[in-house]
């Protein structure tokens, strides 16, 4: 799972390229109008979301936290529409192709953030997986320490902390309101998600991180300063809002979240969820359709875990099987670092087959480390956090080592493919590295390209060497399996009254995932409605496209030609990825 840097309902837009100044009689051209509209948003979205800038290598507002109040979603939202008629200004026909395809997307967004904006899902800033609970306590991990004045800018935000939990509670309190409220089900461990950010010392604390060892360009005199200047902050500001936000959440906010899960019981919820579904797909696919898809996938994939049980040594049904696979302890390590090696050795066996499949690779390193403890319970089994070159960020595969025994190594290799190489560090690192396109679209995120290439990568990497015993080849089919699952369980628990329990039984019945991990798979498919259809539909719609190269030009097919114009343009929607696709085909017919 891919962890998107973009906040919602933000259009990031620019472009590094230069522009040739276009002069006809003294008027300014269309090309020239874009793109300074493109770079005047990108430096907007700069200024106004200033933990993005510092994700970004733009350290010129280190000291300021996101305004997430009310007034600047209804703020932004206007500028919004205002920044569509300015747009839409701008005469499409006279830009040459390559920016009529950036315009094209660039509008495209626009409209369909404007088209949610009926919809407020604002109003609910925290669940299981993501919040200002999880989310502020790793601000120190893109932040430069290199300074006095690094040290200071960190402690700014630390004191700005309070006015943002004010906001975010302000934004809950709306949704108590307005109907607008998560399930209570998948909140469970929200509570002590908050309550261990000060429920510890202070130097315990992963906001003190960057004090227990300083650079050797803070003079040492200096030390003791910023560490009681961190304390004051961590003990006037910090600590007081987490059980401000840990009362209002336990008190308040929590008894009243609604029992049910289904998206449907939104106001609006029907739309909402199609709305989700176009927005996480980028195609018009109901969830009735979606649903049938998925039913088709399980029965497909399953044809496929019966060959591996059969060629396997073990004696026993589809059933039994999965039992020998979720208990016997020679599929589990004991040890987290040992877990972290074994995902370790798999990334740098990837790394040495990348030539043969890829013509251009990504500039940025990654690495592998585990998922910090205090959000490890409700996290997925893993997920990639993305780096930036310019902020001096590797990208990372995070690994859940909690509960070790729910961590198999059937399921390793598929895993680190999908998280680190060829799959998410790949992609989104060799996007960012583009030159050739505006900003916007080296930091888009659309979910059925970037997730669906991942689901893609776990199975060009049997073609890359791995897979090579049935268990290993099992698990990568329990994961196409449980993508398989999702579009079943996820369309049918917010479209068809699936109960969680129907949904969890599901997925228990057809993967080889062990209870914990389809748990908290379930919940996040109800805390996340639509996001989890667009691994199989964007790894369907790329397999569709790779077969239909290979048929038409034979001989001529290259693959990695092929991987190099999937990724060349960086993440797009599934509609324009077939057009690349088929204009690469004509080029080599």
């Amino acid at each position: 799972m891919w962890r998107s840097m973009l906040f919602a309902g933000i259009l990031i837009s620019a472009c590094s390229i230069k522009i040739e100044t276009e002069v006809d009689m003294g008027k300014v051209s269309e090309s020239e109008k874009f793109h300074e509209l493109l770079e005047d948003q990108w430096e907007k979205g700069i200024v106004d979301h200033p933990e993005w800038a510092t994700r970004l290598g733009d350290n010129r507002f280190n000291h300021k936290l996101n305004d997430v109040s009310y007034e600047m979603v209804i703020k932004r939202q206007d500028e919004n529409r205002e920044l569509l008629q300015k747009v839409e200004e701008i005469d499409r026909s006279k830009l040459d192709k390559e920016d009529q395809l950036n315009y094209d997307l660039y509008i495209d967004g626009i409209k369909q953030n404007i088209n949610g904006y009926v919809f407020l899902s604002y109003l609910m800033p925290i669940d299981q997986m993501g919040g200002i609970q999880i989310g502020f306590a790793g601000i120190s991990d893109y932040m430069p320490f290199k300074t006095i004045k690094d040290y200071n800018n960190y402690i700014s935000r630390l004191t700005a902390f309070p006015q943002k939990v004010s906001q975010t509670i302000d934004l809950m309190k709306r949704g108590l309101d307005l109907g607008w409220l998560p399930p209570k089900v998948v909140l469970s461990s929200v509570p002590e998600q908050i309550r261990s950010q000060f429920d510890t010392p202070y130097e315990d604390s992963p906001l003190f991180k960057p004090f227990l060892e300083f650079p050797e360009s803070i003079p040492v005199n200096e030390h003791q300063k910023l560490i009681t200047h961190v304390n004051n902050a961590l003990e006037a500001d910090v600590y007081p809002a987490y059980q401000l936000l840990y009362t209002f959440f336990t008190e308040e906010y929590l008894p009243q979240c609604r029992e049910s899960i289904a998206c449907s019981d939104f106001p609006d919820g029907s739309d909402y969820y199609q709305y989700q579904i176009k927005s996480y797909t980028t195609t018009d696919l109901t969830a009735e359709e979606i649903h049938q898809i998925g039913l088709k996938e399980v029965q497909r994939i399953r044809k496929e875990m019966d060959v591996v049980i059969k060629g396997s040594d073990f004696d026993g049904d589809f059933s039994e099987f999965l039992t020998f696979l979720r208990t016997d302890p020679r599929f589990y390590y004991t040890n987290e670092e040992e877990l972290l090696d074994g995902y370790r050795a798999i990334c740098k066996k990837a790394d040495a087959q990348l030539p043969k499949f890829f013509g251009r690779l990504p500039r940025l390193p990654y690495g592998v480390k585990a998922i910090p403890d205090y959000q490890a319970t409700a996290s997925p089994t893993a997920y990639y956090y993305s780096g930036n070159q310019k902020a001096g960020r590797s990208g990372y595969f995070m690994a859940n080592t909690y509960k070790l025994e729910t961590r198999p190594k059937y399921e390793m290799e598929a895993l680190s493919i999908h998280e680190a190489v060829p799959g998410h560090h790949l992609q989104i690192a060799l996007a960012q590295e583009l030159d050739n396109i505006p900003m916007f679209r080296r930091y888009a995120g659309y979910t059925a390209f970037v997730e669906g290439w991942g689901l893609y990568s776990e199975k060009l990497a049997e073609e890359m060497g791995f897979y090579d015993d049935p268990y290993s080849k099992f698990g990568q089919l329990t994961y196409e399996m449980w993508r398989a699952c999702r579009l079943v369980v996820d369309t049918g628990m917010h479209a068809f009254g699936w109960t969680r329990q129907e949904a969890i039984d599901y997925m228990a019945s057809n993967t080889a995932k062990t209870k914990n991990d389809i748990q908290v798979e379930i919940d996040r498919y109800i805390a996340w409605p639509g996001q989890a259809l667009a691994y199989k539909i964007g790894e369907l719609k790329i397999i569709e496209l790779r077969s239909r190269a290979e048929e038409e030009l034979g001989d001529n097919f290259n693959i990695r030609d092929f991987h190099d114009i999937v990724l060349g343009s960086g993440a797009v929607p599934l509609d324009v990825l077939e057009k690349h696709i088929e204009e690469y085909i004509e080029s080599k017919d």
